[in-house]
């Protein structure tokens, strides 16, 4: 590892995670856990920067994957076995499934029927301190999430059992189930959900013991309701005793935890258009921002749109007004419109707020452009370098 001065350069781009506002995100979580009596276990989808882990560890114990590098990673450098839920597992890599996870989430009454008889033979010949429990995911049908992309519970969802596919006895094995319908969604929206999982799925609960309600529950955003979330996770536990209720929360780990630090490279205006091109890529590193679509804050500057809705690049009476484009050969490697107060230069650092979850796990090297590097700010004010990457990472990637 590099270590570095807070105050000397880090060479752009690069993502950076500060140890202060991740410690402060895991206490919360952490507190949540305690108070309402589940467990809060960390989504690798969401995040997955593995050499923090050890801070992680001093916090929670478990983590839930959804593939089988996942789940090696959980048992390798997490150090411990997986809760792990897949849309669908295949019988080559199934063994390593069962190897690296405490706990197998089946999609379907088809996957169960195919893949059980494996947990069961695994289970039998290594007993009860390795044996592996089963669930099935299940689909109430019912969210508050707006974006299709991101809503598991849209109609023709190829997630989870929906109530009239399930027996009045579940089948053999099946431990608990695993249901997910939020995406930053508050703790009112659980509320609400929980109606309709329980309405629709309650009359199992006798026959499960634990019951995973997924991820999207985003605590740490300023202006969650936390005392609701305890008092309702509380109450349901309350109603059903036997249960153990289990959150996989992705971004409430790393929200607002840290930014991407890129520079500007050059400065084109073509019709009054004018573009700040960076050696960042939203394609490639911020893809959620033409995803999803949305626009990421950028430090010292502000979001514009005009009144009719269309985005402009147009200098007005308050500052000056850029569109960022990266430096890929995508024609729309680009977003519309920021207004700064002085005339960016060459150079000058661009920051963009809250980049670690999810964005550091979906980058990729599209058009071989640099991947920025990973560091993170100790409480010390060290500045550290997790990871840098060079050429070969890509051309490997090729190989």
């Amino acid at each position: 590892m590099i270590n570095l001065k807070k105050d000397s350069l880090v060479n752009t781009p690069y993502y950076m995670i500060e140890e202060r506002l991740l410690r402060r995100n895991l206490s919360l979580i952490k507190d949540v856990a305690e108070q309402s009596g589940c467990e809060i276990i960390l989504a690798f989808k969401a995040f997955a920067l593995w050499k923090t882990f050890p801070i992680f560890r001093e916090y929670i114990n478990h983590t839930t994957a959804s593939s089988p590098y996942e789940a090696r990673l959980a048992f390798e450098e997490f150090g411990s076995s997986a809760h792990t839920y897949s849309p669908a597992y295949t019988e080559e890599t199934f063994e390593d499934i069962l190897r690296f996870s405490s706990h197998v989430t089946f999609n379907s009454l088809s996957q169960y029927q195919r893949f059980y008889p494996f947990v069961k033979k695994w289970n039998l010949e290594r007993g009860i301190d390795s044996s592996v429990c089963c669930g099935i995911r299940i689909n109430p049908e019912h969210s508050h999430i707006e974006t299709d992309l991101y809503n598991p519970t849209a109609p023709g969802s190829r997630f989870g059992i929906i109530s009239s596919q399930l027996p009045l006895q579940l089948p053999e094995g099946i431990e608990g189930f695993h249901c997910h319908c939020h995406c930053e969604s508050s703790a009112e929206d659980l509320v609400d959900n929980l109606k309709y999982i329980e309405a629709k799925f309650g009359q199992w609960f006798s026959q499960i013991k634990w019951l995973n309600l997924g991820g999207g529950h985003l605590m740490t955003r300023k202006g969650y309701n936390v005392s609701l979330l305890i008092d309702t996770i509380k109450d349901l536990r309350y109603r059903y005793p036997q249960l153990k209720i289990i959150l996989e929360p992705g971004s409430a780990f790393a929200w607002q935890t840290g930014p991407l630090v890129a520079s500007v490279v050059d400065i084109v205006d073509n019709h009054d258009i004018r573009t700040a091109i960076l050696d960042v890529s939203f394609t490639c590193h911020m893809p959620d921002c033409l995803e999803m679509p949305y626009w990421p804050a950028v430090r010292g500057a502000e979001t514009i749109e005009d009144p009719e809705g269309n985005i402009t690049s147009k200098d007005d009476n308050e500052g000056y007004v850029y569109r960022l484009g990266s430096n890929s050969c995508l024609s729309g490697d680009f977003m519309s419109s920021w207004r700064f107060d002085h005339q960016l230069q060459i150079g000058e650092k661009i920051i963009f707020e809250d980049m670690i979850h999810y964005t550091t796990v979906k980058t990729c090297m599209f058009n071989g452009i640099h991947h920025p590097s990973l560091t993170i700010l100790r409480e010390n004010g060290v500045h550290e370098i997790l990871r840098e990457y060079v050429y070969e990472d890509y051309r490997d990637r090729m190989d």
